[in-house]
């Protein structure tokens, strides 16, 4: 989730400082051109003042013709600007430098026409720093009402353009330093909205795997996640409330049934003995009940696994699984199947010794049951990542991908194998003793038929 949501605050936030910081930029162009033109302005105003009187034929006219064009190449050698005074007919008063004239077309055509209606010409267009333009300000020199010259100036840009650049430069570096501050407000913020989410996540995750009592710490993170998390412990308490009283019950109904039942299996025994050996019905009711008491002790055997706690410690995984593996060899020889243990011979890893081995009975017990004579089971220990594995493959029928959908289910069993011995609970009270300490169970088929079993314990020790 963090994924999609830094990407949009940071865009977010990319698009403001660009809102932002594009009307800055411009609005600074436009601020060192508007300085530069009131500059010229104020060139163009003085020349004219001194423009106004040189034409008249007065004495001293001459003088202040000279003065004027003084005046100007000063202005030309020390910025650059070239400036001039020229009548209507666009004949020069004073220019500098002396080979410039007036343009055809253009800015300086437009501001010198008008300035011959009688006012100062209009800001030049922007120039932008991509752009090598100049700028033309043009004032009129009035005498007696009318307009006898215009005052003309060309400036360059240069400088200018340079300035903006700077401007632009500063403006830049301001905002990558916000663009960095924010990308450090965002990740902050996405870890405060976030952390809620990511805790619930791993108590979810928890309470899937089997550990009921996992909940969450309602401190941090805005308001809603935090109702969130209160309504996630009130719900997870209520469904830890409803499964305790279903693995009660369970208890309960079962062991409360196994004293009528074995009262009425001694009945049947008794009954036996009055009837011809070998009666059918007789030992029919008798297989029946013995099944039934077997459902029920696997039933208490399942209570007591999904609310028994782990028992935790540092594991020998390899010494244990041979013990087990020892236990079950006879079996495996009377019945013909061979039984071998293979991988390392040293793996260690966090369990609870009685329930490993319990589980692990099961799944040999399993394997045993459905392998025929003459076939082999294979049990291999070894490290798969962060956890020690015993990993039990046989060659029996195998299951479909349907079937190892549900495999381990309470009760359930394969339609194929309605045949063999058994209540359909074992693998689920190894599920059961397994998720208790961390641990898990995973079915997979054995090419090139039979059924791959899987169990897993960590092999760094659980956090508390």
């Amino acid at each position: 989730m963090r994924t999609r949501l830094l990407p949009l605050l940071i865009v977010l936030m990319a698009a403001v400082l660009l809102a932002l910081g594009f009307p800055l930029a411009v609005r600074v162009a436009a601020a060192e051109q508007q300085r530069v033109v009131i500059d010229r302005i104020d060139d163009t105003a003085r020349f004219a003042a001194l423009a106004q009187f040189v034409s008249e034929p007065v004495e001293g006219s001459d003088e202040r013709r000279r003065i004027l064009q003084t005046e100007l190449e000063a202005y030309d050698s020390v910025y650059g600007i070239r400036a001039g005074v020229f009548y209507r007919d666009d004949r020069a008063l004073a220019k500098a430098p002396d080979g410039w004239i007036l343009p055809d077309e253009g800015e300086g055509r437009d501001a010198f026409r008008e300035a011959l209606l009688g006012r100062r010409s209009h800001d030049p267009g922007q120039v932008w720093p991509w752009q090598n333009g100049r700028l033309a300000v043009a004032s009129p020199v009035v005498r007696d009402g009318d307009v006898v010259a215009v005052v003309v100036t060309d400036s360059p840009t240069g400088e200018m353009r340079s300035r903006t650049m700077r401007g632009w430069l500063l403006i830049a570096l301001g905002e990558a330093a916000a663009m960095l501050v924010a990308l450090g407000a965002a990740f902050r913020l996405t870890g405060w909205v976030l952390l809620p989410v990511r805790t619930l996540d791993a108590a979810t995750h928890d309470i899937a795997s089997g550990r009921m009592r996992s909940r969450v710490v309602v401190s941090e993170g805005p308001p809603e996640l935090r109702r969130l998390a209160k309504s996630f412990n009130e719900m997870a308490d209520n469904v830890e409330d409803v499964l305790e009283q279903q693995r009660a019950f369970v208890a309960d109904a079962s062991h409360q049934l196994r004293n009528p039942l074995a009262a009425l299996l001694l009945r049947i025994e008794l009954l036996a003995l009055e009837l011809p050996e070998g009666n059918e019905e007789i030992a029919s009711v008798r297989t029946e009940g013995k099944r039934l008491a077997n459902v029920l002790d696997d039933l208490l055997d399942l209570a007591l696994a999904e609310h028994a706690e782990a028992d935790l410690r540092l594991t020998d995984i390899g010494a244990l699984t041979g013990e087990r593996v020892a236990a079950w060899r006879p079996l495996a020889e009377e019945k013909g199947v061979g039984l071998t243990l293979d991988g390392a011979p040293a793996v260690t890893g966090w369990a609870d010794p009685i329930a490993l081995s319990s589980a692990l009975d099961a799944v040999i017990d399993n394997a045993l049951k459905f392998t025929p004579e003459g076939e082999e089971v294979r049990v291999t220990t070894g490290i798969d990542g962060t956890g020690a594995t015993v990993v039990v493959a046989d060659r029996g029928p195998g299951l479909t991908e349907q079937e190892l959908e549900r495999v381990g289910d309470r009760f359930w069993r394969s339609g194929r194998h309605q045949n063999i011995k058994g209540s359909g609970l074992g693998l689920s009270i190894s599920r059961a003793l397994l998720t208790a300490g961390g641990g898990t169970i995973r079915y997979g088929t054995h090419e090139p038929h039979g059924l791959l079993v899987t169990v897993t314990v960590p092999r760094e020790a659980p956090h508390a």
